[in-house]
């Protein structure tokens, strides 16, 4: 048997458990956790937690740790029939179509529409799913630059999560090398076996996907491929403020950077920082609540040596959250 704990939360607190959880993280048997909105109408969000074993107190109290809205409400939990829970955990994840590209589940496997360029990505420990607002703003971006005519022969993802971006660009630019990077060594393994699943073909030349345990762009073979035409860094407001001059350094002249993982208020300082390393905005997408930036580096003429990104990344910024 399996249980299910459900709590219901807001928008804000599912968003900020859409990432890393630190104290689920650091659990032998963590469960695992999915938001989703239930009443578009009135916002109401719920949490869902499944895992093997009853949850006793100590996790109860835990998991409605994570909720402060639900502070005095408690949670429901509930034996399920036996089944894969992991499956279970699926149903709650709708597809996403953004641009071109149709992201899903396991769940949605036989219902790929006609003209689509597909990916399997199941939930995981990594974050970028597609679901998120920043997520499916940087596909979109991708398709845009790519239907614009934009050809992408380098590229680097930093901050891949789950490796849906590098893979979205790899469609795109079959041809192009591309070298996926995160902080985090789970999300290399994840990236690793959804590449796997959705037939992408790892390695170091053209048309292949290298990958890299890094934080930012402070790897030998993130630099040694640089500079790169094409910069895809979704992650969150603080380390794109602090990677600004490694991304620079690691990005050719006239070429490209999309940036996500910020929120409205935090795009002009983001902006800011990243105008003062010679880049300027040519597009915004995304959602009203969270923007994705096309950013362009302003070409330079004249003789300038070759830049190297050698700045090695704080992992926080205690304005923006951490990574």
């Amino acid at each position: 048997m399996s249980w299910l704990v459900s709590l219901p939360c807001t928008r804000d607190e599912a968003e900020a458990l859409s990432g890393d959880v630190p104290e689920l993280d650091a659990l032998a048997d963590a469960p695992v956790v999915v938001t989703r909105e239930i009443d578009e109408d009135s916002g109401r969000w719920q949490l869902d937690a499944y895992m093997d074993d009853r949850p006793d107190a100590t996790l109860l109290k835990l998991l409605q740790s994570l909720i402060p809205s639900a502070k005095g409400k408690r949670p429901s939990v509930e034996e399920l029939a036996e089944q894969d829970w992991v499956t279970v955990s699926q149903q709650g994840l709708e597809p996403v179509q953004a641009g071109r590209f149709f992201v899903h589940t396991s769940s949605y496997a036989d219902r790929v529409p006609s003209g689509t360029i597909p990916f399997l990505i199941d939930a995981s420990q990594a974050f970028g799913t597609g679901g998120h607002d920043t997520t499916a703003g940087c596909l979109a971006m991708l398709d845009q630059l790519a239907r614009q005519g934009i050809s992408s022969r380098n590229i680097a993802d930093i901050g891949t999560g789950t490796g849906l971006l590098a893979f979205a660009a790899m469609a795109l630019w079959p041809r192009a090398k591309t070298i996926a990077s995160d902080i985090d060594p789970a999300s290399i393994l994840v990236t690793r076996d959804n590449a796997e699943i959705n037939r992408v073909p790892l390695g170091r030349g053209g048309g292949r996907l290298a990958l890299a345990v890094a934080p930012g762009t402070d790897h030998p073979a993130i630099r040694h491929r640089a500079p790169y035409d094409l910069v895809v860094a979704n992650i969150l407001a603080g380390p794109l403020i602090t990677l600004a001059p490694d991304i620079a350094s690691a990005t050719a002249s006239g070429g490209h950077a999309i940036l996500a993982g910020l929120i409205a208020r935090q795009m002009d300082p983001v902006l800011a920082a990243y105008r003062a390393q010679g880049f300027r905005l040519a597009a915004r997408g995304g959602s009203a609540e969270w923007p994705c930036l096309l950013l362009v580096k302003r070409r330079r003429y004249g003789y300038r040596r070759k830049e190297r990104a050698f700045h090695r990344a704080s992992p926080s910024d205690a304005s923006f959250g951490s990574w």
